[in-house]
C-alpha cells in the first residue's frame, strides 16, 4: 500500500494530503527525533504528517561527530541511566535496526601513568561494556601495551604514551541515517514534506488542532489538521514556542560543537583515538580516507540557521589533539571545518552547557501540543517513543505501544545475505566490486533500485569523479527516491561531499545540477538558481574561516 520512496510526484501528492486529510499527529521538524518521533507514531497504525522547513537533516542532524555511541564521558558525571541506553540503542542499531549504516569504529583510549590511569580508565571502560546488557555485538575492551601502540597508530607519542585501552563504539553518515529513518516513516504510511514551513497553530479554544503552513517553493498556505502536533524542533525550540504563544517547561540552550577534517595522511593510526580533555572528549575519528577531530562544547548564542567555527574553536581542536600526535597537526593540514548545535534542556541560567545533561524533556504546553528537547543522536528512537507515548494521551482512542525496537530501517533487510552475494552482484551488473561494497553500505537491499535505475541509463553507471567512490546514479537517487530538491541537498546531505570533497566540491556543482535537474523538471533558470544558491552558502562560509584554512574550504556537513 505504502513505499518509501520520496520523489517530486510523491511531495505533490503529499501537499495535497496535508490540506485535505485530518491526521492522528503532525510532526514538525525533519531532524532524526522527528523522523523517528514520525516512524514511532506511524508504526503504531496511526496517520501522521511530518513537516519540515528546509531539508530533512539540514540542521543538527547533519553536524555531528558522526558517532553511534554511549557517551564514555557521562560515565564520569554518573549519568549511567543515559549511557546503558546509549549502549543498547548502538547494539540493536549496529545488528537489527541499521547494520547497512551504521558500522563498528574502533578508538584507543592513551594512557599516560601506566598503574593510575590503567586501573581508573580500564575500570571505566569495563563498566561501559558491561552496561549494554546481554546483546554484544561489539568486542570487549582491550589492554594495550606502548610496544602495540607503534604498529597501530605510529602517530601516538611514545614518550608520554605508556599504553592505550581499545574499545569499540559506532559510526554513522547522520544525514544518510536521518533520511532512511524518513523513507521508513514514509513507507509505513506517513505523509513526509520538506519545505514546509509552519506559521502558526490553529485552535479550538485552548486546544491546538493542527497549523497553518507554507510551502516554501509555491508560497501557498496550506492548513494542516490534527488530534495532536509533536514539536521536535531542536535548536529552533524557543524560537517556535514564542512564535506560537506557548510557554513552555523548559529552555533549550545551544552548545556548539566543531569539528574539523584532515586527509588521511594527516595522521598515521589503524584506529581513531579517543582523549579527554579540561572540558569534554575529543575524538580522532576515520572517515574513508580523511579524519575528522572534534569536538567543542561550547555556549552559542548566533544565527541557528548557520553555525561556524571561529579561530579559537579550530586552534583548541588542534592545541587538544598535539598534545598526543606527532608529527603535529597544522592549519594548512585542514581541509574543511563544520559546526553543529546542540540542543541542550536548560533550567539554570548559569550552568554551562558542557555540564547540562543530555537527557530529554516532553513537555506538554497546551492541549493538543506537545514538544521534546535534549538528547543525543544516539537515542533518537527513545526520544521518538516516549514523546508518542505522551501525545497519544491526546487522541480519544486506544493507541498500541511502540514497536520501533523491532523494525529495521529500509535496506535492512537482507543486507547481510547480499553482503554475501558481492561476487555475484559485480558480475551481474558490471560495477566493481568496490562499487558495490560501497553501494551496499549506503542502501543495504535498496541497491537493487539503484541497480535498476542503470539498467534503464548504463550511463548513470559512470563514477562522478575519480577521487570519490559516488557513481552518477546516485546522484539521479538522491532527487528520484531520496527527497532531495536542491543542489544543496545533494551535495551536503545525500553525499557527503560537501567535506569529502575538499577543493573539488566546486568543481562538481555544475555536473550533480545537470544530473538533478531532468528529474526535477529544472530548466535553465531553476538549474542557475540552485547552483547559485549552493555558491552563496560556501562563498559564505569560506569568507567566515578565511583566516582558518589556507586552501579555502570550510563548510557544514
Amino acid at each position: 500500500m505504502f513505499n518509501s520512496r520520496l520523489d517530486p510526484e510523491q511531495r505533490k501528492n503529499a501537499l495535497e494530503a496535508l490540506s485535505s486529510k485530518d491526521f492522528d499527529v503532525l510532526v514538525i521538524g525533519g531532524g532524526v527525533t522527528g523522523v523517528g518521533t514520525a516512524l514511532d507514531a506511524a508504526s503504531r497504525g496511526l496517520r501522521v504528517a511530518l513537516i519540515e522547513t528546509n531539508d530533512i537533516a539540514s540542521g543538527t542532524s547533519s553536524r555531528s561527530s558522526k558517532l553511534i555511541h554511549g557517551g564514555l564521558r557521562y560515565l564520569e558525571q554518573y549519568d549511567f541511566k543515559l549511557v546503558r541506553e546509549a549502549l543498547q540503542e548502538r547494539e540493536a542499531l549496529v545488528t537489527l535496526l541499521a547494520p547497512h549504516l551504521v558500522k563498528p569504529v574502533a578508538f584507543l583510549y592513551p594512557l599516560h601513568e601506566k598503574i593510575k590511569d590503567r586501573t581508573y580508565v580500564g575500570a571505566g571502560l569495563a563498566l561501559y561494556d558491561v552496561l549494554r546488557g546481554f546483546n554484544r555485538a561489539l568486542p570487549w575492551h582491550k589492554h594495550i601495551s606502548q610496544r602495540s601502540i607503534a604498529a597501530i597508530s605510529p602517530s601516538l607519542r611514545r614518550d608520554i604514551v605508556t599504553g592505550a585501552i581499545k574499545y569499540f563504539d559506532a559510526q554513522v553518515d547522520d544525514a544518510r541515517h536521518t533520511m532512511m529513518v524518513a523513507r521508513t516513516a514514509a513507507r509505513h504510511g506517513a505523509v513526509i514534506t520538506s519545505g514546509v514551513r509552519a506559521e502558526s497553530l490553529i485552535r479550538e479554544g485552548k486546544r491546538v488542532v493542527g497549523v497553518i503552513a507554507t510551502d516554501n517553493e509555491s508560497g501557498q498556505s496550506i492548513r494542516i489538521s490534527a488530534g495532536v502536533t509533536i514539536m521536535c524542533a531542536g535548536v529552533w525550540s524557543d524560537q517556535l514556542h514564542e512564535q506560537f504563544g506557548l510557554k513552555a517547561g523548559y529552555e533549550v540552550r545551544m552548545s556548539k560543537g566543531v569539528h574539523i577534517v584532515l586527509p588521511g595522511s594527516a595522521i598515521n593510526s589503524q584506529s581513531g583515538i579517543i582523549l579527554k580533555t579540561p572540558s569534554s572528549v575529543l575524538f580522532v575519528i576515520p572517515w574513508n580516507n580523511q579524519w575528522i577531530v572534534g569536538t567543542t562544547d561550547t555556549e552559542f548564542v548566533g544565527n541557528r540557521d548557520e553555525p561556524l567555527a571561529t579561530r579559537e574553536d579550530v586552534d583548541y581542536i588542534l592545541n587538544q589533539a598535539n598534545r598526543v600526535l606527532q608529527p603535529m597537526l597544522k592549519e594548512s593540514d585542514i581541509i574543511g571545518v563544520y559546526a553543529g548545535l546542540r540542543p541542550l534542556v536548560s533550567r539554570k541560567a548559569d550552568e554551562s552547557t558542557s555540564e547540562l545533561s543530555r537527557e530529554h524533556t516532553v513537555d506538554r504546553p497546551a492541549p493538543g501540543f506537545v514538544s521534546i528537547a535534549g538528547g543525543k543522536y544516539t537515542t533518537y528512537r527513545i526520544m521518538a517513543r516516549d514523546v508518542v507515548d505522551i501525545a497519544t494521551r491526546e487522541l480519544k482512542k486506544s493507541v498500541p505501544g511502540s514497536v520501533t525496537d523491532k523494525l529495521p530501517i529500509v535496506g535492512a533487510d537482507g543486507y547481510l545475505a547480499l553482503m554475501q552475494q558481492i561476487p555475484t552482484l559485480h558480475a551481474d551488473s558490471g560495477l566493481s566490486i568496490q562499487t558495490i561494497e560501497h553501494l551496499l553500505n549506503r542502501y543495504g537491499s535498496l541497491i537493487s533500485e539503484i541497480l535498476d535505475l542503470i539498467s534503464e541509463q548504463p550511463k548513470l553507471a559512470k563514477q562522478l569523479h575519480p577521487q570519490f567512490a559516488y557513481i552518477e546514479a546516485e546522484i539521479y537517487y538522491a532527487v528520484s527516491h531520496e527527497g532531495a530538491r536542491s543542489v544543496d541537498d545533494v551535495i551536503s546531505r545525500r553525499t557527503r561531499l560537501t567535506f569529502e570533497a575538499q577543493e573539488n566540491a566546486e568543481a562538481l556543482i555544475n555536473a550533480v545540477a545537470d544530473i538533478i535537474s531532468p528529474v526535477l523538471g529544472w530548466g535553465k533558470k531553476e538549474k542557475d538558481r540552485s547552483i547559485a544558491e549552493y555558491k552563496e552558502i560556501i562563498t559564505r562560509e569560506r569568507a567566515a574561516c578565511s583566516l582558518l584554512l589556507e586552501k579555502g574550504t570550510s563548510v557544514k556537513s
